[in-house]
This record gives structure tokens, sequence and C-alpha cells, in this order.
């Protein structure tokens, strides 16, 4: 992707990210630092753990284990970035750097919305077409559904993040986040572009809303389905298949959609750091967390996996 810096205006900007005394910088260094080696053995331990039992070489678990790869990817755009500004005295980001860092932050999103609908769509076939599953969900369609998800999350904002790129910046280069975001960004424009404005509301709206409801869709069939089920084992068994997968996206969208229709208020860019941070930062640590402790099979295999 070609950034194209306006050097006669700008050449970087100052990302204020989590500010206070140099003592707190440094506790929230040592704990993010914590934070993030605990998000790569955690998703790591999920990928290897499927690579190595030949019983979750299922579409649900390589799914699983695409979706823990694509969160290493996702919390290594923010946090090595953060932690470097942490214990930086100047926070400097370069134009190229920060605008590189928006794309990459937002692209791994946009795919993290296509992925939960595609293992959305899957729990669907399971349970609400058990019998064709084996024949629906074949290793090809699976490849299929996880090359696209990718392909489409880094094609949706290429270009409107090109375009904020080639705007002129003036004024005051500081970003009160702690990372590249489209706010803050143009609010640093010498002009507003109110017709940018809405074009980014409504791409990111697609974005959020269209598989938002997908998910919704295939839950309530696969609920339907579900209270169909004459045994009560029957239907704890789905409904802990599905659990895990719920909270993942409950926790994922919750948080994004606190930050999307937060109103505007004096508290704003505090708000939206905290809120940042859970989704960014929070939401890769616990994922492995919940899949892990709600799946018999991803749990033996774990503790099978530590020698434990």
């Amino acid at each position: 992707m070609k950034i194209a810096s306006n050097s006669s205006t700008i050449t970087g900007f100052i990302l204020l990210g989590l500010p206070g005394p140099k003592e707190r910088q440094v506790l929230l260094f040592v704990l993010f630092s914590v934070v993030y080696l605990l998000t790569l053995m955690g998703n790591s331990s999920i990928i290897c753990a499927v690579r190595w039992d030949q019983r979750l070489h299922t579409p649900m678990y390589i799914l699983l284990a695409n979706f823990s790869f694509l969160e290493i990817c996702y919390v290594t755009s923010t946090v090595p970035n953060m932690l470097a500004n942490l214990l930086s005295d100047t926070k400097v980001i370069s134009f190229s750097g920060c605008f590189l860092q928006f794309y990459f932050f937002f692209s791994l999103g946009s795919t993290e919305c296509f992925f939960l609908t595609i293992m959305a769509f899957d729990r669907y076939l399971a349970i609400c077409r058990p019998l064709h599953y084996p024949t629906l969900m074949t290793g090809h369609l699976c490849t299929n559904l996880i090359v696209s998800c990718w392909v489409l999350g880094f094609l949706w904002f290429p270009v409107p993040i090109i375009i904020i790129s080639q705007m002129s910046f003036c004024g005051s280069r500081i970003i009160d986040h702690f990372l590249c975001d489209p706010g803050p960004l143009l609010a640093l424009t010498c002009s507003r572009v109110p017709i940018m404005e809405l074009y980014w509301t409504i791409i990111s709206s697609m974005l959020l809303f269209i598989p938002f409801l997908c998910i919704m869709v295939s839950y309530a069939l696969v609920l339907r389905a579900v209270l169909r089920v004459p045994s009560a084992a029957g239907r704890r068994k789905a409904f802990s298949t599905c659990g895990s997968h719920l909270a993942v996206v409950s926790l994922f969208y919750g948080s994004v959609m606190v930050m999307y229709v937060s109103p505007t208020s004096e508290h704003k860019a505090g708000m939206q750091k905290i809120v940042a941070l859970f989704y960014s930062v929070v939401t890769p640590l616990i994922n492995p967390i919940i899949y892990s402790l709600r799946n018999k099979d991803m749990k033996h295999t774990i503790k099978k996996l530590l020698g434990t």
C-alpha cells in the first residue's frame, strides 16, 4: 500500500498514549509486556494443539487455529509500538509508521469480523445440518472461507486510508490516543472533509453490522434447532459447543460497538482509550482462555502438550 506523505505540512505525529508520571509509565510497560507475552503464549498453544493433535484436524478447530494466529497479528499491530511509546520521551511516530499501523490495525480488525462470521456459519452447519455437515464443510470450502476472510479484511480499508494520508495536515501534531485512529487524524486536517467522514462512517457501519447480523441470524437458527433436541444432554453439548464462540463475539462486538456509538463528551478521549485497550489488548488475551476452558478436547490436548 503506497502512502504519500505531505512533507510540506507534517512529517510525523505525537502519540500521547497513556499519559502519567514516569513511574506509572514503567508500571504500565511491565503490565502490558506481561499481557502481550501471555497473549502470544495462549494463542500459540491453541495453534500448536490443533497442529499436533490429529483429532483436532476438523473445520471448527482449523478455523480456531487461524483465528488464534489472527489474534497474534492483531495484538502485535498495536502493543509493541505502545510499549515503545511508554518508555519514549518524545512519543513521536513517523507519518508512514502512523498510517501503516492505521492500515494493519483496521485490516486485522476487519478480518476478525469476517472470521467470527464464518465460525458462526460453521456452528450453524454443524448443529442445524449435522448429517450434511461433512459434505458441506469440506476442507476445500474451509480453506476458501479462510482465504476470503484475509483478502476481504485487507481490501476493506486501503482506499479511505490512502485518501486520508494524502490530505494536508497542519497545526497540532498531537494524537490523544495510543494508536493512529481515524477520528484524531481527521481532526488534524487543515480543513474538514464531511464527505470523507461520511464515507468512513458508512464503510465502518457496514463492516460492523453486516457480519454481526449474519452471526445473530446463525445463532437464532442454532438456538431454534437446539431447543428441538429431545435430550437435555444433547442440548447441553450444543450450547457448550457454541458458548465459547458467543462469549468471544460478545466481548469483541460489545466493546467495538460501545466505541462506535459512544456519545461525544469531555471524557471521550479517555473512554476511547479504555474501550480500545479492551478490544485490542484484553480480548486477544481472554479468547484462548475461553476456548480452552469451555472445550474438553482443546483442554485435554493443551494439557498433553504442556506435559501436565
